[in-house]
Parts: C-alpha cells; sequence; structure tokens
C-alpha cells in the first residue's frame, strides 16, 4: 500500500452511524482496561518495581496484538469503517534519539502521573478528578510539540 503524500488533505469527517461505532468501541475499551485494572495507579506502581507481572503480561499481549493486526492490515485491502484506504507507511529509524528520549520523558511522566495516557478518558470516566490536570497537561505538551517539532532532532 502507498503512504499518503505530505499534501494530500485529511479525510472528509466519518458519518454519524461510524461515529457512533468508534464511541460504543471506545466505551467498551475503557470499561475493559477499568476491569483490567490496567488504570489502577497500585498496577503501575507494580510495574515500575518489577513486583508484579500483571502490566507486563498486558501490555505484551497488546504488542503481540498490534503486531498480527498490522501483519493482517498489510496483506488485505484493509479499508476503515468509513470506507477509506488503510495505508501503513514504513517506520523511518533516523539517529534513534526521539525514541530513546521520548520513550524516556513518556515513561518519567508515567511514573510521576501513575497513568499512563492511553486510559486517561478511562480514568476521568471512572471517577478520578484530578486527571483532568493531567488530560490539560498533555493537551498542552502536545501543542507545544507541534510548535517545536520543526527544530527538534528527529
Amino acid at each position: 500500500m502507498a503512504a499518503h503524500a505530505v499534501n494530500t488533505p485529511p479525510p472528509s469527517t466519518p458519518p454519524a452511524r461510524v461515529l457512533a461505532v468508534y464511541l460504543v468501541l471506545g466505551t467498551f475499551f475503557g470499561i475493559v482496561l477499568i476491569k483490567g485494572e490496567v488504570i489502577s495507579w497500585f498496577r503501575i506502581y507494580e510495574m515500575f518495581r518489577f513486583e508484579s507481572f500483571h502490566m507486563y503480561g498486558i501490555i505484551g499481549s497488546a504488542v503481540v496484538t498490534a503486531m498480527l493486526s498490522l501483519r493482517l492490515l498489510r496483506s488485505r485491502d484493509a479499508r476503515s469503517l468509513s470506507g477509506e484506504a488503510i495505508a501503513i507507511p514504513p517506520k523511518e529509524l533516523g539517529r534513534g534519539t526521539r525514541y530513546w528520549l521520548g520513550g524516556s520523558l513518556f515513561g518519567v511522566g508515567w511514573g510521576l502521573v501513575g497513568a499512563c495516557p492511553g486510559p486517561l478518558f478511562a480514568l476521568i470516566g471512572g471517577g478520578v478528578a484530578v486527571m483532568w490536570a493531567v488530560l490539560l497537561s498533555a493537551i498542552v505538551g502536545t501543542f507545544l510539540y507541534g510548535v517545536l517539532a520543526p527544530r527538534l532532532p528527529h
């Protein structure tokens, strides 16, 4: 599959029924995260102290699932729910600085907050009000990265 060109306009907004499917799937995924204790600060604390396999097992199964899913998508004429072709461009490794530096920053933030950005909305939906501050910080950080990205060593 060909990668999208840089100047390709963004796809149109999906119809309401597709967005409803995404909402239902996202809600179900949030429930799975809560029931699987993936959003538990204690579970994350155990992981960073190497005291439990729980989170490593979940992360490992997510990596295997992603690998198999990507292989399946690449081997077929995969389309999104709105009918657009799914194109996965090859990864450009560069010097690798962005991976170890970005991963380190991500890990430090994860350790300080006690939560991965993935289940952030599940935490907010689960009633952990302090995560609103984390969400706001994540939005500000994403905006700053967008502004600074051209000047960063990629």
